[in-house]
């Protein structure tokens, strides 16, 4: 079972089953616990579908996964997928009220739970009962079908209520063979996951992406520079999946790759918020690995774009094009832009999303007549069908009626060689409505003031679009895949300079 050529067919039951018959190397743990073959993974995953299934939870029901990274989450996911059930991955670091939120709203009345959580479990949860990853219990299986509720997310939206994302067995499994195409996985294939696999890109990419590739995962828990090329070269990766953050920060860090990871490891990828063209440049040339700059979010099952890998055309400042499923820019009207205007980028295909859970009105509005699911993300669409993200509609700055997209001004100020990280966002402002500010993280010891980096921006966009200030921080808000959380800035920034009592 090579990965096809047309969106995966069957369940991820029966992708399992297959794996199992090579029984190759599956997941790798740096961190000590013990990896797992194909046939070691399907073996634990059906005692495990059996226990649960013995509690008598219905098909198609959430049951919590409360995990970082590791072996356990790995066992819990598949477990949770063969057996039918909607695997419901809890972001750790949501907060109490986030995850109190999901875990009700999910309506789970089981989870499996990591020691580390525990505390976290106990605070937040109520009358949800913690199952045992070694528990077996003699039960016959519900049969699953393609349709079937396979995984619940809940986005980290930055206002309002977080939504639950509902994929399918198919949409999942597509969400494993959309970057498998797009990077030509295969089964000698070796990634590395630094990303949680309780978001999405994580969780498809990484973990789908090596099911449906036939390939091998190393996983570690969390990101560390100090450890990540060491891995990278003791462990033969052939790839990784990170976010533009990460990329900053092995850029600004003291490790290099080693000697025998520059012949094998094939790419890098970037997902998850836009890659400053300075910065890929940079990594390129400092590393010499591709980074492929991608997009996706938790409603297309993470990538809905990437660029090709060389010696395909990359086009940077370009998260690509539409692999194994179909992008296009909507007008307002929500009819199809075919002459290079902005507007609303949207997709559609086997990885989009079936539904928001329990709301309906949501679901209805972000999908069109057609079946364009609308991303909320603005952008341009070239000749070759490269789309360029011009902003979020919720995070453009309309500054005395004209709108201004954050991502310029970011660009600008990653062309500095001290900013690590940086985000410009909206301060609300009576002669203007709207004023542009921004913020940055500097490596250390830099001695860049904030006069030097206004004078950069207005040199590159003009005095209009450059920020009004710009502020330092240790340390910018981001969710867990590493975005940043610009609609929070206004308000940190504010308590950051704020008159002590």
């Amino acid at each position: 079972m090579m990965h096809p050529a047309a969106a995966p067919q069957g369940t991820l039951r029966d992708w399992l089953d297959k794996r199992a018959e090579q029984d190759a190397t599956a997941f790798l743990f740096p961190e000590g616990e013990a990896s797992l073959t194909w046939r070691d993974l399907r073996d634990h995953a059906a005692r495990i579908a059996a226990h649960v299934t013995a509690q008598g939870i219905p098909k198609g029901q959430s049951v919590a996964v409360l995990h970082p990274n590791g072996r356990g989450a790995v066992l819990a996911l598949f477990g949770l997928l063969y057996g039918g059930f909607r695997a419901t991955m809890i972001n750790l670091v949501a907060g109490q009220d986030a995850i109190a939120y999901a875990l009700d709203h999910c309506e789970a009345r089981f989870a499996f739970v990591h020691d580390q959580a525990e505390p976290l479990f106990a605070s937040a949860a109520k009358g949800i009962e913690p199952l045992q990853l070694d528990g077996s219990d003699p039960a016959k299986l519900h049969s699953v079908t393609p349709a079937d509720h396979a995984l619940l997310m809940y986005t980290s939206g930055t206002t309002g209520r977080p939504k639950g994302v509902v994929h399918t067995q198919s949409s999942l499994l597509a969400g494993g063979w959309t970057p498998t195409l797009a990077h030509g996985l295969t089964p000698q294939d070796r990634g590395y996951c630094v990303l949680p696999i309780y978001h999405i890109n994580g969780l498809c990419v990484s973990v789908m992406g090596t099911l449906v590739s036939g390939g091998s995962l190393v996983m570690v828990p969390k990101f560390s520079a100090s450890k990540f090329w060491h891995q990278i070269e003791e462990f033969g990766v052939t790839w990784f999946s990170i976010v533009p953050t990460i990329v900053s920060h092995l850029l600004h860090g003291a490790q290099d790759i080693g000697p025998k990871s520059r012949g094998k490891l094939r790419f890098g990828r970037s997902a998850s918020s836009a890659l400053a063209p300075e910065t890929q440049t940079q990594f390129e040339t400092r590393f010499g690995v591709a980074i492929v700059e991608t997009m996706g979010l938790t409603e297309t099952a993470a990538q809905m774009l990437s660029n090709p890998l060389p010696p395909g055309l990359r086009k940077i400042g370009s998260p690509g094009v539409a692999i194994g499923n179909e992008a296009a820019i909507l007008d307002r009207d929500f009819s199809v832009i075919t002459d290079g205007r902005e507007g609303e980028i949207a997709v559609r295909g086997p990885n989009v999303m079936l539904e928001y859970l329990k709301n309906p009105t949501a679901t209805a509005d972000t999908f069109t007549a057609d079946g364009w699911l609308r991303t909320g993300d603005l952008g341009r669409q070239d000749d070759d069908g490269y789309v360029f993200v011009t902003g979020r509609l919720k995070e453009l700055i309309i500054k005395g009626g004209e709108n201004i997209a954050p991502r310029e001004i970011d660009d600008a100020l990653y062309t500095h060689p001290d900013v690590i990280e940086a985000a410009a966002f909206a301060r609300p402002c009576p002669q203007y409505g709207e004023r542009v500010e921004a913020a940055v993280k500097l490596r250390a010891n830099s001695d860049a003031t904030v006069h030097d980096l206004l004078a950069l921006c207005a040199a590159r966009l003009g005095a209009f679009k450059s920020p009004d200030t710009v502020h330092f921080m240790e340390e910018l808000p981001k969710g867990p895949s590493g975005k940043i959380q610009r609609l929070k800035l206004a308000e940190l920034t504010q308590q950051l300079n704020a008159p002590a009592p």
